[in-house]
């Protein structure tokens, strides 16, 4: 781990042991408002736990959990697992996360080799991430309910509260096309009806955990209960950046009238040779 790794950012804004702030206001009984915080709800954030700082995840442990506590999988979905399994043992792994989609829930907590920092705000839990610039959930702690008729995301729809220095939150409204996976190359798109509950809190001063339940009918034989660790760097190095997932297919050039661009790379037999721009 070193400079530029990525973070992920969570914004928490709770009061602890309850909701912060009153619930979403209604503006003349028609849509539900936010309505500003107080000083109170400020001086609130105050009495959560310190999770200040950048969390980088714990790799060996993430390995550790892979082999010894893995998925229950369907008959029908182990198949596909394993193959995938054999396809990266031969040097064909499957690129879950090789492409410019969010990585989505659970994978994000699961399988991200990033870091993440803790904000908090009040009446909500953001994460912000930099890899590839769409590493982003709200956690809403206001009080307010799933609605009704959410619309699915990659990092669906969550809400938060506070049990003593635990954060419990509940996320439904996951796009189907969303993988639940235990690395980078094995996995499987959710297919829909997945609900997870997280339960984040201090292991010790500076361990993060996340102990997850994961349903999916669709998927699993039963829930699935795992937890993944992060461990709390402090020193500046490891600030977040930028991360562009395209970037990587452009190089550095001028266009004709002396711009600096971004122009595609072009390739030989499968070899970057440069572009087409002057």
């Amino acid at each position: 781990m070193g400079n530029g790794i990525a973070r992920t950012a969570l914004i928490v804004g709770i009061v602890l042991g309850a909701p912060l702030g009153a619930s979403p206001a209604t503006a003349q009984g028609k849509d539900p408002i936010n309505p500003a915080p107080s000083t109170a709800d400020w001086q609130t954030l105050g009495k959560l736990p310190d999770w200040s700082g950048v969390w980088t995840p714990v790799i060996s442990d993430q390995v550790a959990q892979e082999k010894t506590n893995p998925p229950p999988w369907t008959p029908q979905i182990a198949k596909q697992i394993d193959h995938m399994y054999a396809e990266e043992k031969a040097g064909r792994p499957f690129p879950i996360i090789d492409h410019c989609f969010p990585t989505g829930m659970p994978s994000w907590m699961l399988i991200t080799h990033n870091a993440f920092e803790i904000l908090f705000t009040p009446g909500r839990v953001t994460i912000l991430g930099e890899g590839d610039g769409n590493r982003l959930r709200r956690v809403y702690t206001d009080g307010r309910p799933h609605p009704k008729d959410p619309d699915p995301s990659f990092h669906g729809h969550s809400i938060g509260r506070w049990d003593k220095d635990t954060l419990v939150v509940d996320t439904v409204a996951l796009l189907p096309q969303a993988y639940f996976a235990v690395n980078e190359a094995v996995g499987v798109p959710n297919n829909g009806d997945m609900h997870i509950v997280e339960r984040l809190h201090l292991q010790d001063a500076d361990t993060l955990a996340d102990d997850l339940e994961i349903n999916a009918n669709k998927l699993l034989s039963k829930p699935w209960r795992t937890t993944r660790k992060y461990y709390r760097q402090r020193a500046q190095k490891y600030d977040i950046v930028e991360g562009v997932c395209a970037q990587g297919s452009f190089t550095e050039a001028v266009d004709e009238h002396g711009n600096a661009i971004f122009a595609p790379v072009k390739f030989h037999n499968g070899v970057p040779v440069g572009s087409d721009s002057k």
